[in-house]
């Protein structure tokens, strides 16, 4: 996982447990509201005098409900014959209609006449939007210590998760697989933090909050997963091309109609660099799909090339001067030794293909291969063997003597042509053209390789 996204999760973390104090210093009401009401009625109607009538017991009684309620503080209350009389303003639509439904709740209101209308003053708005903001940061700073304390609960943990991990990666889990080491890694580093988390929002009381948060990430993931199908598919497929490891950075893969060495396995593409030395990035879900030939997993690799001859040569003769030739070559493995076969014959062109083996770890395919091309054709010259005629021609039969001569270079043609470009010494150690080019892109993916053991 990268360091921004850790980052991002620990800011988040912090994030809900500020949210969760918010929420405990919410959840005690504001402090009562004295009624408005007079002193001498009030304590009239607590001991129970019969001096007050009935109609105004009852004001008394829902003026003192009303004023229990927030913002029904201008709201006036005059009940007539059972009638309640609101009367007043308020902040919202809202207020208005509770202030109806608690008179008409009220044991002896036959009906409510709603009069309170909506106050229109800023001033009003602002007071009370900042008396409520005010209360909330008061509860807010009260609660500022068990915040802390949480938070440091939460930090002790993220702390301790990066250690258990850093032991747990400095034992390897006896696998060569460097992805299940970081994975592994990982897992108990966010496991232990989210167990912090538990116990922090635990302290605050806020443990409902948790699976709330949890069930709208589920609903938010499950409609995220629908809009990024492709994104999805490609990283689980990383995933799994990162535990399944059929190929390591540095390797020669051909996918599909691609080809070239592996720079790193991100969470989203493949990186390969072409043997042009241009960057090609393949989706993990097309990777993952298609067949892989890995150039690079067995150490030995066979090479071909076919040759044409005249089809009046011998068959055995060429075969067996070719594989001489090849034989001979600097990098060519005697063990499996080179081989041949003939590919097709039609009368005026036999096809014989030549098949040798290399070592990649110390000898280029393409040189070799190259260099042995060179070796047979000289070969054939020196042995007499002719490429096919393109042209039908009349051979006159000449004598033993001249055949000979034909057949055979006179010793100054073959000492010209052992000494002709076509036999100078060719190089085929390991291409190293775009090595230079290949570590600065794996070092440049370094930090988002899932196959590094630093990812």
């Amino acid at each position: 996982m990268s360091r921004s996204l850790r980052v991002l999760l620990v800011v988040c973390l912090g994030g809900l447990l500020l949210w969760s104090g918010f929420r405990v210093a919410a959840q005690e009401g504001p402090s009562p509201v004295a009624s408005p009401l007079g002193n001498d009625v009030e304590a009239a109607l607590d001991a129970g005098s019969p001096s007050v009538p009935d109609d105004d017991a009852l004001t008394l009684q829902v003026a003192r409900r009303l004023q229990k309620a927030d913002g029904m503080q201008d709201v006036n209350v005059t009940v007539t014959g059972g009638v309640a009389r609101l009367e007043g303003s308020v902040l919202e639509v809202e207020d208005r209609t509770l202030a109806e439904q608690i008179a008409s709740q009220h044991p002896g209101i036959s009906a409510v006449e709603n009069q309170v209308t909506l106050t229109t003053h800023l001033i009003d708005r602002f007071d009370a939007a900042t008396a409520i903001a005010m209360d909330k940061v008061f509860r807010l700073l009260a609660a500022l210590p068990l915040l802390i304390v949480a938070f440091a609960m939460v930090m002790a943990s993220w702390w301790l998760g990066r250690w258990l991990g850093r032991r747990i990666g400095q034992h390897k889990l006896h696998t060569s697989n460097p992805y299940i080491n970081g994975l592994a890694r990982n897992l108990v580093q966010w496991l232990v933090l989210i167990i912090g988390v538990l116990a922090a929002l635990n302290l605050l009381g806020a443990t409902s909050l948790l699976g709330a948060v949890l069930g709208s990430a589920g609903v938010i993931g499950l409609v995220v997963g629908f809009a990024f199908k492709d994104i999805a598919e490609n990283y689980v497929a990383g995933v799994l091309l990162g535990l399944r490891r059929p190929f390591s950075p540095g390797d020669t893969l051909r996918i599909e109609s691609y080809e070239g060495k592996v720079v790193a396995l991100t969470s989203r593409a493949t990186i390969l660099m072409t043997l042009d030395g241009n960057r090609l990035s393949l989706p993990n879900a097309l990777v993952f799909k298609s067949v892989v030939l890995n150039f690079s997993s067995n150490p030995r690799r066979r090479f071909d090339f076919v040759i044409p001859v005249d089809g009046a040569s011998s068959m055995g003769t060429a075969q067996e001067v070719g594989l001489q030739r090849i034989a001979g070559i600097d990098g060519v493995l005697l063990d499996p030794r080179p081989s041949s076969i003939i590919n097709s014959y039609d009368g005026n062109e036999i096809r014989i293909q030549f098949f040798g083996w290399i070592d990649q770890r110390q000898n280029d395919l393409g040189g070799v291969r190259s260099a042995a091309i060179r070796a047979v054709r000289n070969g054939f010259f020196l042995a007499g063997i002719q490429a096919p005629r393109s042209v039908q021609h009349v051979v006159s039969m000449p004598g033993p003597d001249a055949s000979a001569a034909a057949a055979e270079p006179s010793a100054a043609e073959a000492v010209a042509l052992d000494e002709s470009p076509d036999t100078a010494p060719q190089d085929t150690s390991i291409n190293r053209d775009i090595d230079e080019q290949l570590a600065d892109e794996q070092r440049a993916h370094s930090t988002d390789d899932l196959m590094s053991p630093e990812s």
